[in-house]
């Protein structure tokens, strides 16, 4: 089974699996794997289903948007959010997780922390021991990147302002990303909670004791992993 098609088998059986008529709101994440989720709401949308979604980020929402989706704000006027599915760019045996390869990540921790449950979806290529393989994505609000840079300096030696075609990447809130390579982290979120009390940084792309469920596709299929 092609990578795609094993993005696209987790991502559908995370909405089939998780995802029930009554649920009203469910929170729909960035990127390749989350792309296949997206896709699968909007079938059931298609059939009559009433759902709507909090996305993580403009291009979430665009994507909701062309597949009639409706789109609704964080904790706006209504039924909570039942279910968030997103991907990761890691994914530790005690389900912590690297994420913000796409940019989102705060957003997309804001809607894991609002759902009653939080699916992570991936293939088998995320999966790791420890969690910095991924260099890790930390956003900074702009006036303050070069002070957070030398700050994480101090502990981090690999440290770059995040570039896409030629220019500084800006995040749909208007701030940069640092692209962190600490190597191996032994406490995520110890490294969490340091990045988070720099001034400027915003959020950082360590997601601890949020996730509920992981599923894995595979040549095998889609399998859910145990929490290790």
């Amino acid at each position: 089974m092609a990578v795609a098609e094993e993005k696209r088998a987790a991502g559908y059986a995370a909405v089939d699996r998780f995802v029930r008529k009554e649920m009203g709101c469910i929170g729909l994440g960035t990127g390749s794997t989350a792309f296949y989720a997206i896709e699968r709401v909007g079938a059931l949308v298609a059939q009559g289903w009433k759902l709507s979604a909090v996305t993580t980020s403009v291009q979430t929402e665009k994507l909701c948007r062309e597949r009639n989706i409706p789109v609704v704000g964080l904790c706006e006027d209504g039924p909570p959010i039942a279910v968030a599915i997103d991907g990761a760019d890691e994914v530790a045996p005690d389900f912590a997780l690297t994420k913000g390869g796409g940019g989102a990540l705060f957003r997309e921790k804001a809607v894991a922390l609002a759902a009653g449950t939080f699916v992570v979806v991936v293939d088998e290529s995320k999966l790791v021991p420890r969690l910095g393989k991924f260099p890790l994505p930390v956003e900074v609000v702009p006036f303050t990147v070069r002070y957070v840079e030398h700050a994480i300096h101090e502990f981090c030696s690999l440290v770059s302002v995040r570039v896409r075609d030629g220019k500084t990447f800006v995040t749909d809130n208007g701030n940069y990303i640092l692209d962190c390579a600490f190597g191996a982290i032994d406490d995520p979120s110890g490294l969490d909670a340091r990045l988070r009390a720099i001034n400027g940084v915003v959020a950082s792309g360590i997601f601890v004791g949020l996730t509920s469920h992981v599923l894995v596709g595979s040549a095998g299929g889609v399998r859910e992993i145990e929490r290790g």
